[in-house]
């Protein structure tokens, strides 16, 4: 009787470890799409620069889904309505469960998303990014305008301003990934904000990193990056 409770509770155990294993590589993504009468919803991702499909599920009467990835989930995913390119809302994924719930109207602008910790830190970046944008945006139209009027001194004055506006980019996006430099959000925005920036700011990312995001993927890609830069400058 004692060994066939020894067993049981052997059996239970390791049942529970191999779950709580698994749900450390896996990401669920579930939620509503409200108007939705009939579709099919994609989670898809990058790989290899070519965007692939991880899951995906016809929904037909019901505006509830969940689709799953088995993969590292640290990194950017998309949530796809029928393959549309208008009707994709891209996201950071995170292991565990990820809520997504939106309207087939403005099925993008109307999405609202938790469960993913790297989610809500690129959100926080996305705020403080869109205001360079706009500040961009502001210059393009006073470009134009003094482009119009032949007016080099004022063409020149937005050119310097242009130029400041990209350095406190470049040094909020630095001193921002070093922050959170145990988040796959770091080497992510290096890669896709500073691309064109000073070696160094990417050299102070990289070195900053924490020892798992360093061999997270984007964390591989940032080195990776960083490395073929410093060899074609030492060809030069």
């Amino acid at each position: 009787m004692k060994k066939l409770i020894l067993l049981t509770f052997i059996s239970t155990f390791l049942i529970m470890s191999c779950s709580k294993d698994n749900s450390k590589n896996t990401m669920i993504v579930k939620g509503e799409i409200i108007g939705l009468k009939k579709g099919t919803l994609y989670l898809q991702k990058i790989e290899e620069g070519v965007l692939s499909t991880v899951d995906s599920i016809y929904l037909d009467g019901t505006a509830n889904y969940s689709l799953t990835s088995k993969k590292n989930s640290g990194e950017l995913y998309f949530l796809s309505l029928n393959k549309n390119s208008e009707n994709t809302i891209p996201f950071f994924g995170d292991t565990g469960e990820i809520s997504i719930h939106t309207q087939l109207d403005n099925f993008v602008l109307r999405a609202k998303i938790s469960g993913s910790e790297n989610q809500e830190i690129l959100d926080e970046y996305n705020k403080i990014s869109s205001k360079f944008q706009n500040q961009n945006l502001d210059m393009i139209k006073d470009n134009f305008e003094a482009e119009k009027e032949k007016n080099q001194e004022k063409l020149e004055q937005l050119a310097e301003k242009s130029k400041q506006i990209l350095r406190r980019k470049y040094l909020y996006t630095t001193n921002f990934a070093v922050h959170n430099k145990d988040s796959e959000v770091a080497p992510y925005i290096a890669l896709t904000q500073l691309a064109d920036a000073n070696i160094k700011l990417l050299d102070t990312i990289n070195n900053s990193l924490t020892e798992e995001i360093k061999n997270s993927r984007y964390g591989k890609e940032l080195n990776s990056f960083i490395e073929k830069i410093k060899a074609a400058t030492e060809d030069e």
